[in-house]
This record gives C-alpha cells, structure tokens and sequence, in this order.
C-alpha cells in the first residue's frame, strides 16, 4: 500500500486543534482514497487532533516525534481514538504510523559530545524508544483493540539519512532494521543500501547505557528534544508557508496572462 503524507502544521498555538482535525478531514474526504495519511505533529497542540482524526476514521502519520516520551503521549492518542471507535461501534481498522526522527539527534550533539559517542545519539534515543513501542505493543490495552479488529500502529523511523561524511551512508538503515518498524529512505541512502547485504540484529541492549554517557557528558536530552521539536514545526511552517507563497504567486500570474 502506498502511503500519501499531507503535512498540516501546528505553529506553537497559532493553530488549534480543531482546526487541524478539521483541515485533516477536509483533505482526506477530498483525496477518497484509504491508503492516504495526514501528518499531525506530535506536539502537546496535536494530540488532540490526532485523537480525534482517529476517531473520524482518518489515517494519521504522527511526525516530528523525538523521543520515547513524546512516542508514547502520540501512541496513547491513538489508542484512545481506536477504542472511542470501538465503543460507538465503528471499524477500528484506522492506519497510523509514529514517525522518529533519528538523525537530525547527532547533528544537535555533533559539537558537544566526545568523539567515542559520535553519532550514537540517535540510535540510543531510537532503541529506548523500541523499548517502550514493544512494551505497548504487548501490553493487554493494545491486545484488545487488535482482537477487535484494529490494525497496529508501527514505529516509523524517519530522517534516517547519514549526515556526517565520515560515517556509513546507511548507518541508521543497519542499526534501525528491528522487527514492526517501518523505514522511510531517501533516494540517496536507499540507493546505497542496494550495495550492502547487512543488517542490524536485536536493539541495543545498552540504549540506556549509553544515554547515561551522554548525560556525564553534560548532554540534556530532554532540552535537545524540546530544541529539534521547535525546530522541526518551525521548518514545517515554514515549508507550509512557502508552499502557499508559490501558489499564490504562479495563481496571480495566471491571472495576469
């Protein structure tokens, strides 16, 4: 099934949720077709909307996710959304992904940790993140919405493109290969995979362990998550804004001609 994103942003609370909820079920009634999915950020702004979306029967990608706190909060508006269905006695059979992103996490450390914890960040930020994602995933709640019918939502890894030049162009597409996830490439790394056979095995059982380092090193990660989240949906909006700029420009154009 091939999967259409549609970004809607949430500008701090420049955009409330019911607007959101209500742009997302404008744009999937338009589209009219199941296999397309409406990005929500997971900011504390879209959790509502993403709850509701749920419940309306709108597939939901949850992007701009950083952390396993920030997973979880996402992964509990959706299940809130596929029970609320359950009991009004809809299909909870609902699409939804919760996308992490990995790599921008060693870009925000590259000046500040030691040279042995180099691009290790993010795939310690990832493997405890699994941790809690498997942990729900087996959890009695999540059980029973599948016996009802519901379909899981995946841990989708994203922004999975090596960014240092002295690391392996397919460094988080190895480490990140674990079983119910989903990985979203770009060209170039996908590109490069086809050249290499080798995949990562079990997640590291030293995530915390190596967290841990990065704290003696004076790293904060819950002050980096909060930083790449407000630079994420700043660079959402801004990519919003721009579109929209472009449109109206080629629109005015085409008026002029």
């Amino acid at each position: 099934m091939i999967e259409f994103c549609l970004r809607l942003n949430l500008q701090s609370r420049a955009h409330t949720g019911a607007l959101t909820l209500a742009a997302a079920k404008a744009l999937h009634a338009r589209a009219q077709r199941p296999n397309l999915f409406i990005k929500i950020p997971g900011t504390s702004e879209g959790l509502p909307a993403i709850e509701e979306a749920i419940f309306a029967g709108v597939p939901v990608n949850v992007t701009l996710l950083f952390s396993g706190v920030q997973y979880v909060a996402a992964a509990e508006a959706y299940l809130r959304g596929i029970e609320r269905r359950i009991s009004a006695g809809l299909d909870p059979d609902v699409g939804s992904v919760a996308s992490l992103f990995v790599s921008r996490w060693d870009v925000a450390a590259a000046d500040k940790a030691p040279e042995a914890l180099r691009n290790k960040l993010g795939i310690a930020i990832a493997g405890e993140a699994y941790e809690r994602y498997r942990a729900l995933l087996d959890s009695p709640r999540w059980l029973r919405i599948l016996n009802a019918g519901a379909r899981s939502q995946r841990l989708l890894w994203a922004s999975t493109g090596t960014k240092d030049p002295k690391a392996s162009d397919v460094l988080y597409v190895q480490a990140l290969a674990w079983p119910f996830t989903v990985n979203t490439m770009p060209e170039a790394t996908l590109k490069a995979l086809a050249a290499h056979e080798e995949f990562g095995e079990a997640p590291p059982a030293q995530a915390i362990e190596v967290l841990a380092e990065f704290a003696k090193a004076g790293i904060d990660t819950n002050r980096v998550a909060a930083q790449l989240l407000g630079d994420g949906v700043a660079s959402f909006a801004k990519s919003w804004n721009d579109l929209l700029n472009c449109i109206a420009s080629k629109s005015e154009a085409l008026k002029a001609a």
